[in-house]
């Protein structure tokens, strides 16, 4: 799966968790963002705006 802000693949664990987080945005569709671009990013609203 890849990060929907920097297009990078997410690293997965060894039961297929991903490394990152999914936030939803007001439609309800869901968006995978990585580690690195939630430390970049603090809140949900600065992460949706980059989307």
């Amino acid at each position: 799966m890849k990060c929907d802000i920097c297009k990078k693949n997410i690293r997965m664990t060894f039961l297929n968790k991903l490394l990152g987080t999914i936030i939803k945005d007001s439609k309800g569709k869901k968006h995978p963002v990585c580690r690195e671009c939630q430390k970049k990013l603090k809140s949900k609203e600065e992460i949706l705006q980059r989307l």
